[in-house]
């Protein structure tokens, strides 16, 4: 499922989708759970999840300054502190929207 409009609504993330749904993710949270290796880690071919130290976040961190489409599949942030490598499958959007924000920026 595709969203057929994408909207940034003060600090949430709108998404219509196909059906005709309407998604809301923070910005907080689309920033926190970044699914880029960088932020979440990797797996390497034995299982073992490699991950580099846990990243500062700052205001400009939760400042969204574009967001672009990749392929028919997927969301590319970039935040205004330059962090732009997460892209965000649609699939994981419709995840994330459903999943309670439970952290705060």
């Amino acid at each position: 499922m595709r969203p057929v409009d994408i909207q940034v609504i003060g600090e949430e993330l709108a998404l219509k989708w196909e059906a005709g749904e309407e998604s809301y993710i923070t910005l907080g949270m689309l920033r926190r759970y970044c699914p880029c290796a960088g932020c979440k880690g990797e797996m390497d071919v034995m299982g073992n999840l490699h991950k580099g130290p846990e990243q500062s976040l700052t205001p400009k961190s939760f400042q969204l300054e574009r967001l672009e489409s990749v392929g028919g599949y997927a969301l590319q942030p970039w935040w205004a502190d330059g962090h732009n490598t997460g892209l965000y499958s649609f699939e994981y959007l419709r995840k994330l929207a459903s999943t309670p924000d439970k952290k705060r920026p």
